[in-house]
Formats: C-alpha cells, structure tokens, sequence
C-alpha cells in the first residue's frame, strides 16, 4: 500500500516537513504529530543508507507517508533507495529535459526505462511476487522532480508529459538563484516563474508542491498559490527554534 499514491489519487491537500537527521525517532515524532508525508533528506544531509531505511521503517510504523529526496544525479544511491521501497521519490536540481529523461529511466525496468533489477524491501523480502512488482508494482512509486533551475520551466511542456512522472515540487530558493536573484524568493521574477510553472503542471494533471519556511507568513503566501503538497520546515528547526524558545523564557525567569 503505497500511502502517498493514495492520497494523491484521493485529490487531498497533502502536509509534510523535512527529515534532516538521522535518528528514526525523527520520523515516528512526525507522524504523531499528524504529518501527512515525511520527506527524508539526502541531498543536505549526512545520511547514510541505512539511516534512510530506518527512516522508513519508522514512518510505515507511524502510518505516514515517506519521500525520499535523492542525492544530484547519483545513479547507485537511486538504485539503493528504490531497492528500500518509500512510497516516492524526488530527484533535485533537474535542468533540462535531457536530464529528466535519464533520471526517469533510472526508476523503470526495461523496456520502459534501465532500472536494474534488485528488490528488497520493496517486494517484502520475498513476500510479494518479484515478476508483479516489475509488471505493476514498480507504477505505485510516486515520481517527483524538483523545479530548481529556469532551464527545466523552459522545456516543462515536454517534461509534464511524461506519464510515470507524478508532480513537481519547488525549491524557491535555488530557483531564483537561477533567475539571477538568489534568496529573493518573494519577488516578482521568482514568483512570475512559479505561476508560469504551475500552469504548465495543472494542464498536465501533475500534482504540484513546494518546501519552504515554517513561519505562519511564509506558509499563507505558499499556501495561496493553490499547491497539493506543502513541506514546511525540518526536524533541526523545530528543535532550535523550540529550544530557544525554552532557554529565552528560563533567561527571563532567572
């Protein structure tokens, strides 16, 4: 049962925050809280292998749907992530179609695409039958790239029709560092490129996300541009900004 797939289909407004730290506790923490979806970091973070897996252990135990954002372009770590089984991916930094297409590939056995073949988790370690996972199975995976570079909203027409392709999902920042106003994710050149994007994906049918702060101004300007998956903040925020909070009362009181 793919939790993240199922909400998608379902249409439903989908809640998430980053997983940036290794320990698994981070991801049953979230699924208290009532997350809809944890999105485990590799790119940022210093994760290894098997702190994703224990990261996805955690979050089926917890009933909340896992993405897992991959490293830039790492065809071996792709290979192993796919192998564990998360309910979606998200390949970061694409800027051309050309890209894309490869990175798609790397996620479908042949003849679709040059996955090879090698399930673990992903077919419950003999569980399921390895022959329907490659026939059907492997299509529950949900499939994400990240708009981060202009490049890839120049040739987003070609790349939205890409069937096995689920969504979009932002990251503001490195986006208008491309537009040649880094960190200016408010203005109206950032702004205007999202819009224009998002257009593009609706008349696709591909869902649409962004990652971004977690402040209550932050999430209601994201939160206007009508997006089906909404990640706000990570696990290192809430603890900092929780804790600080904590030490700044204890200063005032003593």
């Amino acid at each position: 049962m793919n939790l993240l797939k199922e909400k998608i289909r379902s249409g439903a407004k989908i809640r998430g925050s980053l997983v940036c730290l290794t320990d698994p506790c981070m991801c049953e923490i979230m699924g208290r809280i009532g997350f809809d979806c944890v999105w485990i970091d590799t790119e940022h973070s210093y994760m290894s292998d098997r702190d994703v897996l224990c990261h996805l252990n955690a979050a089926r135990a917890s009933n909340v749907a896992s993405l897992v954002r991959l490293p830039q372009h790492d065809l071996t770590t792709t290979k192993r992530i796919l192998e564990m089984g998360p309910d979606g991916i998200l390949f970061p930094m694409v800027t051309s179609l050309a890209e894309f297409n490869e990175l798609m590939a790397m996620t479908l056995y042949p003849p679709l695409g040059t996955r090879g073949f090698g399930p673990m988790r992903a077919i419950g370690y003999g569980a399921d039958d390895a022959k329907e996972y490659v026939t059907r199975g492997q299509l529950d995976l949900c499939r994400f790239v990240q708009i981060e570079h202009i490049g890839m909203i120049e040739e987003l027409e070609e790349i939205a029709k890409n069937p096995y392709l689920d969504g979009f999902i932002f990251g503001p920042n490195d986006l208008s560092g491309s537009l040649g106003e880094f960190l200016n994710v408010f203005g109206e050149t950032t702004m205007t490129a999202i819009r224009r994007a998002i257009e593009i994906a609706r008349r696709h049918g591909k869902c649409v996300g962004l990652a971004g702060g977690f402040d209550e101004a932050t999430i209601r300007t994201w939160s206007e541009l009508g997006l089906d998956l909404l990640f706000a903040g990570a696990d290192w925020n809430f603890v900092y900004s929780q804790g600080k909070q904590v030490l700044d009362t204890l200063t005032k009181q003593m």
